[in-house]
């Protein structure tokens, strides 16, 4: 069981959300400080850097509200989160923010090299590889729902 924990979450994956704060809440000691965190590419427009869709402050408004939104609906009612939404690279920013709070232990999903995301498995590999805590990767939902349909 862990005093502080952080568990980062994709705020566009429901799924995900789900079951990373089910597992961050069975692992988490009674009276622990659970820690919410997604970080979220301030993007760029490419060539035309003046032409964004949003403002740095709209995306980080809309990210704070999705996950805002995923733990008042999975968290128990007498369970607290404490919430960060920071902008950058996801790898670096998650030690950052790990270290800064000094937790226990960091819950991430890996997607592996598939998905939206196909930097994600580097950024799992590099979080592991680098954290000032334990780290417990877990399986996506998409590969565990596969293997027993490849098995009829």
């Amino acid at each position: 069981m862990y005093n502080k924990i952080l568990i980062a979450i994709d705020p566009e994956d429901d799924g995900e959300g789900k079951r990373a704060l089910a597992e961050g809440v069975r692992l988490l000691n009674q009276g622990g400080e659970l820690h919410l965190a997604s970080v979220y590419s301030p993007g760029s427009a490419g060539f035309f850097p003046h032409v964004t869709e949003d403002t740095p402050a709209d995306k980080e408004n809309e990210v704070r509200e999705t996950l805002n939104l995923l733990a008042r609906k999975y968290l128990p009612l007498n369970q607290t989160a404490t919430l960060h939404v920071v902008a950058g690279s996801a790898g670096d920013k998650l030690l950052a923010l790990a270290g800064k709070t000094c937790v226990d232990l960091m819950i991430l999903v890996s997607r592996g090299a598939t998905g939206r995301w196909p930097l994600r498995r580097a950024t799992v590999e590099y979080v592991s590889v680098n954290a000032p805590c334990a780290v417990l990767v877990m399986p996506a939902q998409e590969k565990e729902m596969e293997e027993p349909s490849q098995g009829r």
